[in-house]
């Protein structure tokens, strides 16, 4: 069994890559094409990931991850950078039936080097995200209302939440919080229930195995990005599931299968708000997939 501290190197190494250099930067906005209809119009996928809108989200030399959408599907978000540059938010919104160009955000005015992890709320009036100067020094979670046609300035999260090094928020459709935690050397996936729009105190998931966790809208299943451990030889990351049994424990890690998991590192999955689809990173880029996928390999006992 890989102890805490391979872990812990783990993902140092994958939160470097996929998120943040030290070379600051000002990049220009995006003059992507524009498309139409839900989903940049792209064709829904089925059992097999396709990538997501190439030429238009998913960009050759780029390294795209984290998408959210909002609760209409018609607003996305996303983090992205290219090499020797610092991480930032990304967004395009559809007007009528045409997506708004992307452009990069900021949300914070410059008082954070680095942006990324951007989620919208469960009802549409929040995104929460991860900001921070240095990695795994001041990772914490910031947040921004919505204003009649924009965004507020940024607010650092005030909870408990935040009283560690903290990333990769997320929530589930009743807005309990989920996000993750280092402390020392070992990492958790923890969770704050919704107390009318407070999160006043945190628990720990009780999964032991996996990082950069996303709660499903209903909260009946867990994903996580961990080292493939069914082949010690393999050093990629691959996509775990845990099912919630009917007494609130969790299932063991159960591995997305080979369709999902290539020989390739698959990291931050996320959910969309209606409980279709599956996004997640692959060698760069978005790619996504049907959650039938996911139904598939439910346990019988836990299938509704």
């Amino acid at each position: 069994m890989r102890n805490n501290n391979f872990i812990f190197f783990l993902l140092v190494f994958i939160l470097f890559f996929y998120a943040c250099n030290t070379k600051k930067h000002e990049s220009k906005d995006s003059d992507l094409p524009i498309t139409s209809d839900t989903y940049f119009g792209q064709k829904p996928p089925g059992l097999t990931p396709v990538l997501f809108a190439p030429g238009v989200i998913s960009l050759d030399g780029r390294f795209e991850s984290a998408v959210s959408f909002s609760p209409d599907l018609d607003e996305i978000y996303f983090s992205a950078y290219s090499e020797g540059e610092n991480t930032f938010i990304y967004f395009s919104k559809l007007e009528g039936n045409e997506w708004s160009p992307v452009k990069r955000v900021n949300f914070t005015n410059g008082k954070k080097q680095t942006e990324m992890h951007p989620f919208v709320s469960s009802n549409g009036k929040r995104i929460y995200f991860t900001a921070l100067d240095s990695s795994f020094v001041d990772e914490k979670i910031w947040y921004v209302n919505r204003t009649e046609d924009s965004w507020s300035d940024a607010i650092e999260f005030d909870s408990p939440v935040n009283d560690g090094v903290v990333f990769a928020p997320n929530q589930a459709k009743n807005g309990d919080f989920f996000y993750t935690e280092i402390s020392g050397r070992n990492i958790k996936t923890n969770y704050a229930s919704n107390k009318n729009g407070t999160y006043p105190e945190v628990q720990e998931v009780e999964i032991g195995f996996g990082h950069h966790a996303f709660i499903s809208p209903c909260q009946d299943y867990l994903l996580v990005t961990g080292q493939n451990k069914e082949d010690e030889s393999r050093k990629d990351n691959d996509i775990y599931v845990y099912f919630k049994r009917q007494d609130g424990t969790w299932t063991k890690p159960i591995n997305l299968g080979s369709t999902i998991n290539s020989d390739f590192d698959e990291v931050s999955p996320r959910i969309t708000p209606d409980g279709k689809y599956l996004f997640f990173s692959r060698s760069k880029n978005l790619y996504w997939v049907s959650t039938v996928a996911i139904d598939k390999i439910r346990p019988d006992d836990l299938r509704k």
